[in-house]
C-alpha cells in the first residue's frame, strides 16, 4: 500500500506541475462548479466515482487497534443530475451504486473479480437514490443542499442454521441522506475552503428482530441511526484547470434504538484536472487515522471522472 501511496502523490505532484506550466485560460469547471454550485436549466453533470477501500486493522470494541485478516470494498458510486429552473436552483436526478467486497485476506484486486460465493466474496448492484439539489437563498450561491432517498435493491442471503451470517455487502436499511454544501473562494481565486455537513436516518428493522435464517444481520447493523459526517477541504488551484487539496473528516453513527454506536476520523488528500471543457478527472486518498467501536482503520484510494455539459 505504501507503493500506491507514493504514486497517488506523484500523480498530484505531476498534476500540479503541469498546470503551473500551461496557459491561464478562462474560469474551468472546476472552479465554477463545485458540490455548492447548481446548474443551469437543461445543464447535465454526471459522476462516475470509485473507491477501493481496504483494511487489516480495526479498533475493538473502544478504540484500540487489533489485527484483523486483510477485507476490502470496491464502490462504484454514479450520479446523474440536470438542472430544471430557469434561475438554477432546483436540480433533480439519480445515484445507483454498485459494490464488491472480499474478506479473510483476500488479495486487494479480488474486488474487480466481482464474485459472490457469500463466505469470501459478495457482489452487486446495491442501491438506487431519487435525489434533488436545491440552492434556498438567492443571496448566498455558495450554499446548497442535496436531498436522496436510498433504496436497497439486493435480496436478503443467508445459510441455512445458527451462526453463520453471509459475507457483508450492504446496509440493509432506507437511507435518506440530506448534504448541506458551502464553499468560499479566496486569495485572488487561488485558494477555497469547502465544507459539508451531512445528516443520514438509516431506517429499518433493529438487527435483534431480524431472523437469523433468513436475513444477514450484520447487513442491519446502522438500523435505527443517525449517520452524522462533518468534511472540510482546503484547495489550492495553480492554474483554472487544476486543483490540489486536502481534507478532514470527523463522522459519528448515533444509536436511535438499535444499541450500536461508532465514530471515526479520516485525513486525505487529492487532486483535479480539467481534462477537456467536459471531462474532468480526480484522484484522492483517505486514510482512517482513528475510530470506536469496531471501526475500520483502512484506506481508500479513489478515482472519479465527471462530465458536465
Amino acid at each position: 500500500m505504501k507503493r500506491l501511496i507514493t504514486v497517488l502523490v506523484l500523480i498530484v505532484a505531476s498534476i500540479a506541475v503541469h498546470a503551473q506550466e500551461a496557459p491561464e485560460v478562462q474560469k474551468s469547471n472546476i472552479q465554477t462548479y463545485t458540490p455548492s454550485k447548481l446548474l443551469k436549466k437543461g445543464q447535465w453533470d454526471i459522476k462516475f466515482f470509485n473507491g477501493l477501500y481496504t483494511e487489516t486493522e480495526r479498533t475493538d470494541s473502544g478504540s484500540s487497534s487489533v489485527p484483523i485478516e486483510r477485507q476490502s470494498f470496491f464502490t462504484n458510486t454514479t450520479e446523474v443530475y440536470t438542472g430544471i429552473s430557469e434561475n438554477s436552483r432546483i436540480n433533480i436526478g439519480f445515484v445507483f451504486q454498485i459494490r464488491s467486497n472480499t474478506f479473510n485476506g483476500a488479495n486487494t484486486l479480488d474486488v474487480f473479480k466481482f464474485e459472490n460465493d457469500l463466505v469470501n466474496s459478495r457482489s452487486g448492484f446495491t442501491t438506487l437514490a431519487p435525489s434533488i439539489r436545491v440552492q434556498p437563498f438567492r443571496s448566498i450561491p455558495t450554499f446548497s443542499f442535496t436531498s436522496s432517498v436510498y433504496f436497497p435493491l439486493f435480496k436478503d442471503e443467508a445459510f441455512p442454521g445458527e451462526n453463520n451470517d453471509p459475507a457483508y455487502l450492504d446496509k440493509r436499511s432506507v437511507f435518506w441522506e440530506t448534504k448541506f454544501f458551502f464553499d468560499k473562494t479566496f486569495g485572488g481565486n487561488k485558494w477555497q475552503i469547502f465544507t459539508e455537513a451531512d445528516f443520514g436516518f438509516n431506517f429499518g428493522e433493529k438487527s435483534a428482530d431480524a431472523d437469523f435464517n433468513t436475513s444477514n444481520v450484520n447487513e442491519r447493523f446502522a438500523n435505527n441511526s443517525l449517520f452524522l459526517p462533518l468534511s472540510a477541504f482546503l484547495s489550492y488551484f495553480p492554474s483554472s484547470k487544476s486543483t490540489v487539496f486536502v481534507n478532514a473528516q470527523q463522522a459519528f453513527l448515533i444509536d436511535l434504538g438499535n444499541n450500536f454506536e461508532q465514530n471515526y476520523t479520516q485525513l486525505g488528500l487529492g487532486g483535479k484536472y480539467q481534462i477537456t471543457q467536459v471531462l474532468n478527472i480526480e484522484l484522492s486518498y483517505n486514510k482512517f487515522v482513528r475510530g470506536n467501536n469496531f471501526q475500520g482503520l483502512g484506506e481508500t484510494f479513489s478515482l472519479g471522472l465527471r462530465a458536465l455539459f
